[in-house]
């Protein structure tokens, strides 16, 4: 098991390094006849790719990609696509200083233990540089589910310390999420988590070390039939679960109130159905229960409503600020990394956490073609 691939049906293979020539993935198992162009994958790439905004790393990639395979005449043949994106703008030089070191927060010491060997250079396999053929491969996948009329949107929830308005909240506004670079759904508060990560870069370049900062992404899925999700291991909440957690960075997912469900009472958390699933697949309404408190899964399956669900993100383990950590002969060593890194990862894995949320859902729409007769 390599764990390079993702997905039954609808599967995936990422690859490439940070500072290798490309990086990229291999579509196997999308269906032959879906309209698709290279625009589609390119404007998904656009929102992940560096550079834009106080929080985003200023490595400069302009993430363009190459379909070499899988379409004729703008269509998908129903075998592989495979998609590439370059590498142009690699600084291996800066991570010189750092291959005998391990980098606190870095999977450097866990990719030694299992390895053996590793590359150094920007973390290699293990660079958020990796998600580029993620969102490639999803952006394939979201053509798919458009065509099915189902939608995915996510944004910044938090940042730096700050939250922003919730869904059905006065200030919460999802057109407003495209329009600034934190990809906060308020103008107001996405000014406040602006000024927050400015006076955080401030702090470190008065003291020598700027530092960096998490969040949460917040996730909705609409338009989604009832029935996707597979009994008992391959729950629709389980897959989710296992896609946003191998996103680099996620330390946490919960879905519809999640945590605050553990102090909630039955009677207050328990959804309570208003159609029977006869009368939904019939007419297609998202309205079937009076409340969504479970987060449009219910057994493992969803039940009409909309998906919903947050995940957090930890601090950018690469600052400039000196840490102490050891080298390959457990010696104590000060470090401060160089390079280009995003103070706040978060704006740029919004479009991360929707790809693969898409590729979950397309993989689970072809599975339940084969539920029943």
């Amino acid at each position: 098991m390599s764990g390079n691939s993702f997905g039954t049906i609808f599967k995936v293979t990422t690859f490439g390094e940070s500072h290798g020539t490309a990086v990229g993935c291999i579509i196997d198992g999308c269906p032959a006849g879906l309209p698709l162009g290279i625009e589609d994958i390119a404007k998904e790439l656009r929102r992940r790719r560096p550079g834009t905004g106080t929080a985003s790393s200023s490595r400069s990639e302009e993430d363009v990609p190459e379909i070499l395979s899988g379409l004729y005449q703008g269509k998908t043949l129903g075998t592989p696509i495979a998609v590439i994106i370059k590498n142009n703008d690699q600084k291996s030089d800066d991570y010189k200083a750092l291959e005998d070191c391990f980098r606190p927060g870095h999977a450097d010491w866990s990719w030694e233990a299992k390895y053996g060997f590793r590359d150094p250079r920007g973390g290699g396999r293990s660079s958020g540089r990796e998600t580029a053929g993620r969102v490639a491969a999803g952006a394939v996948a979201k053509v798919f589910l458009a065509a099915n009329n189902i939608t995915i949107k996510a944004w910044t929830a938090a940042a730096a310390g700050i939250e922003a308005p919730c869904p059905g909240e006065a200030a919460f506004d999802m057109e407003e999420a495209e329009k600034n670079p934190l990809r906060v759904p308020c103008k107001k508060t996405a000014a406040e988590i602006n000024a927050a990560l400015e006076a955080l870069k401030a702090a470190g370049n008065s003291t020598g070390g700027t530092d960096s900062a998490g969040g949460i992404v917040a996730c909705s899925v609409s338009g989604l039939p009832p029935g996707l999700g597979e009994p008992v291991f391959d729950k629709l909440d389980a897959l989710l679960g296992h896609a946003i957690l191998s996103i680099g960075a996620c330390k946490g997912i919960e879905f519809g109130t999640g945590f605050a469900a553990a102090s909630a009472k039955g009677s207050e958390n328990n959804d309570a159905p208003l159609l029977p699933p006869s009368s939904v697949l019939q007419s297609k309404t998202t309205a079937a229960f009076k409340s969504n408190n479970c987060g449009g899964i219910l057994g493992g399956i969803s039940n009409s409503m909309d998906i919903f669900f947050r995940a957090a993100f930890k601090p950018t383990p690469s600052i400039a600020k000196e840490q102490s950590t050891i080298d390959k002969n457990g010696a104590p060593r000060h470090i401060t990394i160089q390079g280009r890194h995003d103070m706040c990862i978060v704006p740029r894995v919004v479009p991360v956490v929707e790809a693969m949320s898409a590729l979950v859902i397309a993989d689970l729409l072809l599975i339940q073609r084969c539920a029943k007769l």
